[in-house]
């Protein structure tokens, strides 16, 4: 890791963004108009939850409902679905999983193949449902083993069903896509301009920690560590840093090997007759059957993604973690797979939380450099704009719908344009073609706002469609270039009541974005013929008790016309729910069983039975707008739930609908507030870097939680500290260096303790190219902050060490001055000092602190090659250069090495010989020649030995700040046997004094 002045900044803005944690919820998106022309017209209602929308040449058109029903309108004008297919029982619909993806053969209908890609209730290979029931429209995820605790553990199913007439078959194409927590599913299939069948698949992972496959919640395995196996490791094992592969790390699958390459966080294209990869996809010659589907990988939740018309290019919205959403282009055919990064990296940059956690996954990606990752088309920041003077919040967001204009009776200037939504923001943008017929970043417009989007699709006309996951809607944008076609609205007093009911009905909301005069015409009896009155407000009386739907077509005079409806109940009145428990009173902490009851009373019928009550647990999540989680549903007067995990600032609402016989409903909600800690972050020594959740902070720093909730601590294994390099040592919970914790009720302090490593090149001879100013290298490697060492004023320079020995060396460390620094060099090594070996290069140094990491090597000889200047015209001023090894030697009292002499642990002259290199582990261990240091026993003076490794306390050790070492099993220091530093006395342990004889320096 290389820390400049500019990383320091971002620290610095990241920690103010964390204290900053609001309090208070901004109101929702409110509907803006849309661009000049446009009108947004509600071509379906009455939807529960549609995900997707897609067209038949014959005019049917389908849509997909986030429970598994696949409902089918005959045309535009069709009012009333007929249920194509019922996947209910298949789909688990729990949170952010369901039915997401729908596609029709490009033959169709004389191909009547349709095509499904939905979340399965069951493991792969294994029958559905698992958590749910039968034909239940809302799937549970009980506690344990919990949602975001140790989470549900399902797969995805990609199918083509075809109707026989009397029933729908189902043909599953491919089942995979291992998923244990509620979020980052499937979403999209599409069929590209090639005949083949192209879908996505997000990463299954937790959004509430930084998952690389650990125990999210050691207090259960109701769902067993590593569920997916990922990785060597068998399911049930604990995958630790820095071998992991699991968690969201799947999305880099294709990048390990000796395992089953997973299609999660990966999009694939395959033959839709057989499931099978493609011709001509790039990894046909593997021999994993999954390998060969995938042609991009790295993504976190592709949930939609679009053809750029005329091409093979795929756009694909990838819904972000903490701080970006993308956008990225998949240019088809390639001669390998793209790389989007996640989740190492977000955006365009690392990631924080993974970068944090040093996984060999990503650590490798990161030292390929640029080429290995596609680098986002565009992107933008969860707290920023999308562009300027648009009316969408900023804060929550979540990338939910693509689709590029193809042509038609839009305006010539979004021919090409790639419409994309963000259903937290509930926005749509356009963004226009350039002179090269790419979308240009420059010129992105908002298109419309005010309600949360989960497709987007071009329908009959070429005209623009959304689906309205919320308000259970279809809506269609259509345009006329000389007139806006008016708005009707039509408002009913009463609307419901008993016969005979007089119904006084107002159409003067109705509205001309043109500011025409409008006519009326109404249908007030329910046959469909407009031809019950012309006026604007109008009277009724109905005697027959029954609906009533009556309908309303206003008129500009200039051609355009729109037209509404709604329902008047006769002989009937709405049902009045109440919510008899919990009360707003209550507070909640994650996991905690809140009970809840209700009822309802109905004029008409009575007291309603439970049947007639639907619950709905939904998370509203506040970042600084709020968009929501629709959690689950519950059917009856009572029942009970296990309080959900999410990022604070979030709350619950709890809403109950009464609905009587004659389908009127009344809606009641509790909102209920979490528990809350005050969490605190510091270092010894104090202003490191941390990394909390997602956020990367300098100590000392605070946070918010919601008690209860899970999160991962992560310290970096290595940070300069003034002129030195220190080694993570421990947190104050005795967490490993990177960690899950679960936040507590009362404020708490989580404090990671580094120690110095061994400098190799301290006080060591030096050799330089030149000197200025009287200032000699012997300057770089005096541990001083108050000299350094200056080099003449020219092109190139160097400085090399001699360590004295041979040592395995893989750090540096650079401390320059702010003005005087190295913008080109390179870190050499040499055994002889005769010929060099570069293991470090860079151009673009700016000064300030690089320290820098590379492979292992043996060296006695280690130099800074400085090929240009930071600043033209000055010298190059370097304060310290040190040198450092993570595998070393241990030294105690009077400067003597640990030496492991048989089953003897003993002290001996420093001699660099194999008995005398040792290596601290992240898991406490030390270890040398494969043994670990160990105490065999708890009683005082007893004697370490070196043993087998097998984790036990015994061989668990803590560096801690004053320079001791503590054994976890014995609470005793490791110490110099009676305070001696002779060749050959043992190493023991014992009551810890903090002496000369306890003082152990690690490498």
């Amino acid at each position: 890791m290389r820390f400049s002045a500019d990383a320091l900044r971002r620290v610095l803005v990241v920690m103010c963004v964390l204290l900053l944690v609001p309090l208070t919820a901004s109101e929702p998106a409110r509907a803006a108009a849309t661009p000049s022309g446009f009108s947004e017209q509600t071509v379906f209602d009455g939807l529960t939850n549609p995900t997707n929308v897609v067209f038949s040449p014959d005019g049917r058109v389908f849509v997909a409902e986030k429970s598994g029903l696949i409902k089918v309108f005959d045309s535009l004008d069709d009012t009333s679905a007929s249920v194509f297919a019922d996947l209910r029982t298949k789909v688990h619909n729990f949170w952010d999983r369901g039915l997401l993806g729908l596609a029709l053969h490009p033959g169709f209908p004389a191909d009547p193949r349709v095509y499904v890609l939905y979340t399965h209730d069951a493991l792969i290979g294994a029958q559905a449902p698992k958590w749910g029931t039968a034909n239940a429209s809302d799937d549970p995820c009980p506690s344990p083993p919990g949602p975001t605790s140790d989470g549900c553990q399902v797969s995805a199913r990609l199918s083509v069903l075809t109707s026989t007439g009397s029933a729908v078959a189902e043909q599953v194409l491919i089942e995979d896509w291992c998923q244990v927590y509620p979020s980052h599913s499937i979403g999209s299939i599409e069929f590209g301009p090639d005949g083949m069948l192209y879908a996505g698949g997000g990463d299954g992972a937790s959004f509430t920690f930084t998952d690389y496959g650990q125990d999210g919640y050691p207090d259960s395995d109701a769902t067993p560590d590593n569920a997916c196996a990922d990785g060597t490791a068998p399911v049930g094992a604990q995958l630790t840093p820095p071998t992991a592969e699991g968690g969201a790390l799947r999305s880099q699958d294709l990048r390990t090997s000796g395992d089953p390459v997973t299609l999660d966080g990966s999009i694939i294209r395959i033959n839709p007759d057989t499931g099978q990869a493609a011709p001509g996809n790039p990894l046909l010659s593997n021999a994993d059957l999954n390998a060969r589907r995938i042609v991009a990988e790295g993504l976190r939740n592709p949930m939609r993604f679009a053809f750029r018309p005329g091409t093979n290019e795929l756009w694909i919205g990838d819904v972000g973690y903490s701080a970006w959403e993308e956008i990225n282009r998949l240019v088809l055919p390639a001669a390998g797979v793209a790389n989007f990064g996640w989740p190492c990296y977000e955006g365009a940059g690392r990631s924080n939380a993974y970068d944090s956690v040093n996984v060999n996954i990503c650590e490798s990606l990161y030292a390929a450099g640029a080429p290995a990752v596609s680098a986002p088309y565009f992107a933008y920041q969860h707290r920023a704009h999308v562009t300027a003077n648009e009316t969408c919040t900023v804060g929550s967001s979540s990338l939910s719908g693509m689709a590029f204009y193809a042509g038609g009776n839009y305006p010539a200037e979004y021919d090409g344009a790639l419409f994309f939504s963000d259903y937290s923001r509930k926005c749509v943008w356009a963004m226009l073609p350039g002179a090269d017929g790419l979308p240009d970043r420059t010129k992105i417009v908002q298109f419309a706002s005010g309600y949360g989007s989960t497709r987007l699709q071009i329908g009959p006309g070429g005209d623009l469609f959304t689906v309205d996951y919320e308000s259970g809607t279809i809506r269609r944008y259509v345009y006329s270039a000389t007139n806006n076609p008016p708005t009707a609205v039509i408002q009913a007093d009463p609307a419901s009541g008993n016969a005979p009911l007089q119904v006084s009905f107002d159409g003067t909301a109705s509205s001309d974005a043109d500011g025409h005069p409008l006519s009326y015409a109404w249908d007030l009896d329910g046959d469909g013929q407009y031809d019950d009155s012309t006026a604007a407000t109008v009277q009724r009386t109905y005697p027959a008790i029954g609906p009533v739907t009556v309908r309303l077509r206003v008129s500009d005079g200039q051609g355009g016309t729109a037209t509404t409806s709604t329902r008047i109940n006769v002989g009937n009145t709405a049902p009045t729910a109440t919510i008899t428990g919990p009360g707003p009173a209550l507070a909640w902490k994650v996991g905690d069983a809140i009970s809840f009851s209700g009822s309802a009373s109905d004029a008409e019928q009575g007291a309603l039975p439970g049947s007639a009550l639907k619950w709905t647990l939904i998370m509203h999540h506040c970042p600084s707008d709020c968009h929501q989680h629709t959690i689950t549903s519950f059917t009856g007067s009572n029942g009970s739930f296990a309080a959900p995990d999410h990022e604070y600032p979030s709350y619950l609402e709890l809403r109950l609908t009464a609905t009587d016989a004659g389908g009127l409903t009344d809606v009641k909600s509790v909102r209920l507030d979490p528990k809350t800690t005050n969490l605190s972050f510091a270092s010894q020594p104090s202003g490191l870097s941390l990394t909390y959740l997602d956020r990367t902070v300098k100590t000392p720093a605070v946070g918010t939680t919601i008690n209860g909730s899970t999160g991962t601590l992560a310290a970096e294994a290595a940070q300069p500290v003034g002129t030195n390099l220190y080694r993570f040592a421990s947190w104050s919970d005795g967490g490993a260096r990177v960690h899950n914790f679960v936040a507590p009720d009362a404020p708490t302090t989580y404090t990671a303790t580094y120690v110095p490593k061994r400098n190799l090149a301290l006080k060591k001879p030096v050799a330089t190219s030149s000197v200025y100013l009287n200032r000699p290298g012997a300057n770089a490697v005096d541990g001083s902050a108050s000299t350094y060492w200056s080099s003449a004023r020219s092109d190139p320079q160097w400085l090399r060490v001699d360590l004295g020995r041979v040592e395995l060396v893989d750090r540096a460390l650079l401390s320059w001055l702010s003005t005087s620094y190295a913008k080109a060099y390179q870190i050499q090594i040499s055994g002889s000092g005769r010929t060099w070996k570069t293991v470090y290069s860079t151009t673009t140094g700016d000064g300030f602190i690089d320290s820098v990491a590379f492979t292992p090597n043996y060296a006695r000889y280690v130099r800074i090659n400085i090929t240009a200047r930071g600043v033209a015209g000055s010298y190059n001023g370097l304060w310290e250069f040190g040198v450092y090894g993570d595998t070393g030697s241990l030294t105690g009292i009077a400067g003597k090495c640990v030496e492991v002499a048989g089953s003897v642990v003993q002290f001996n002259t420093c001699n660099g010989a194999a008995a005398q290199q040792w290596i601290a582990q992240d898991d406490g261990t030390i270890r040398s020649q494969g043994k670990c240091l160990d105490a065999r026993s708890t009683t005082p003076r007893s004697p370490t030995t070196p043993w087998t490794c097998d984790g036990s306390p015994g061989q668990k050790w803590t560096a801690r700040a004053d320079g001791t070492l503590l054994n976890k099993q014995s609470g005793l220091c490791l110490d110099a046997e009676n305070g001696k530093s002779a060749n050959g006395t043992r190493v023991n342990i014992y009551t810890c004094h903090t002496g000369v004889g306890q003082k152990f320096l690690l490498p």
